[in-house]
């Protein structure tokens, strides 16, 4: 491709959301006339953006940003899911050139021989010809380095590539480095006797067990409290045994053998290096009436001790452009229900901030994965909408083939029977 000028490359130019520079405008108490001294437009300019009339450069995105004091990407005008490449550098004001040299700075831009061109015709969906550009691993390298240049995960780097070019094969992200204990964790472990290692590993794996019963009600569309509740496990109970019986936490270190009387010292023990957490709530036990119960709750770093421990490899849930196991296992039932949909009705609860399209995961928190979307379907004869449904987007049938493989490996549990007809 023939250099030209990047400026005149790049499709320059996204609409604000409208309403939305208003009412950051509203919020710090300026006049349109002084947004616009502070962003070197005309007051006029600056209506015409509050409007959604005006398309802006990712500098005038950036200034306007800066001037009422927001994100880029929170005036820009696109639906959470649906995000771009050219939408991941707008998002943070980068020109075309700009974003170009920032990536050929880095080993993989180097590699590729990145220019303002080669980003344009990224960006564009073109096809990119030389040394690394047909190779999965290779782009890869440049998801990961374009999601640290524009400030978005890797997950969002990732979808915003499949939906700008989705004719070819799925960029492969590399694993994370799971590597050793940390020597942290390794010297919390040697500090402990035997007593205090069998009390922590079986807290460990009562905390597991909790995990997957939790995953076990999501699946079956029960309510799940918050994690930070649900953590809390009971320990025993401020009361004779004889009255209260023993908690699945006491019966497992009875079978081991090590179970003390009461809340125990061991467990003190550990609370004091900082590997649990010992707090107490009231409950109306059914024999007992109103008792004392004592929770215990695995901190970071006694997780990590544990895991020296038994010499398992550092926790990592799932790869970053993974989704996690709940998360799949909605992905699937939407999935199986192509090319119907699923009743809307069949899905609520978190999962819809996750992967539907429109939503993000919390107030000014990051976009949903955009994965799944709510479809109007028309009564017969087109006469009005009779219901809505659930149904893969482009996306979401793209991330479902690349990597259905990668998923049924890693959470067997998962029954993936209903794909045979997508993958």
């Amino acid at each position: 491709m023939t250099a030209v000028n990047a400026d005149v490359l790049s499709p320059s130019a996204r609409n604000l959301t409208p309403g939305a520079l208003t009412a950051r405008r509203t919020i710090c108490g300026f006049s349109r006339r002084e947004v616009a001294a502070l962003t070197e437009m005309s007051a006029r300019e600056v209506f015409l953006c509050e409007e959604g009339l005006h398309p802006v450069t990712p500098k005038q995105v950036e200034r306007l940003a800066k001037a009422v004091n927001c994100r880029p990407d929170e005036l820009i005008d696109v639906e959470p899911g649906r995000e771009t490449l050219t939408d991941l550098r707008f998002a943070v004001g980068l020109k075309l050139g700009d974003a170009a040299t920032l990536i050929a700075a880095t080993p993989i831009g180097r590699d590729l021989r990145v220019s303002a061109e080669t980003l344009f015709a990224l960006e564009s969906g073109e096809p990119l010809h030389g040394q690394g550009w047909d190779e999965p691993e290779t782009t890869g390298r440049l998801v990961i380095a374009l999601g640290k240049i524009y400030g978005a995960s890797t997950r969002m780097a990732l979808d915003a590539w499949m939906r700008t070019r989705p004719q070819e094969p799925a960029p492969i992200v590399a694993t994370p480095d799971r590597g050793g204990p940390s020597r942290a964790a390794i010297t919390a472990w040697a500090s402990l006797n035997e007593r205090q290692r069998v009390y922590l590993t079986e807290i460990m794996r009562d905390d597991r067990m909790t995990a997957t019963e939790m995953w076990m009600r999501r699946l079956q569309r029960v309510p799940v409290p918050k994690a930070a509740e649900w953590r809390q496990l009971p320990l025993a109970f401020k009361g004779a045994p004889s009255h209260t019986g023993y908690t699945r936490l006491q019966e497992r270190l009875r079978r081991r053998g090590v179970h003390d009387p009461g809340v125990g010292g061991t467990v003190h023990a550990l609370a004091r290096r900082g590997l649990v957490v010992v707090t107490e709530d009231i409950i109306d036990h059914p024999d007992a009436g109103e008792v004392v119960r004592v929770l215990v709750e695995i901190t970071r770093r006694g997780r990590a001790a544990a895991r020296a421990g038994l010499d398992e490899p550092a926790q990592v849930d799932h790869e970053p452009h993974l989704l996690s196991e709940w998360l799949w296992g909605v992905l699937v039932r939407v999935a199986a229900a192509e090319p119907e949909g699923l009743p809307e009705d069949r899905l609520a609860g978190r999962a819809l901030f996750f992967l539907g399209v429109g939503y993000r995961n919390a107030v000014g928190g990051p976009p949903s994965r955009g994965l799944i979307e709510s479809v109007a379907v028309l009564a017969a004869g087109g006469t009005h909408v009779e219901e809505f449904r659930w149904r893969l987007t482009d996306l979401g049938r793209q991330h479902v083939t690349a990597f259905a493989d990668l998923y049924r490996r890693r959470y067997p549990r998962i029954n993936c029977d209903g794909l045979d007809g997508i993958v």
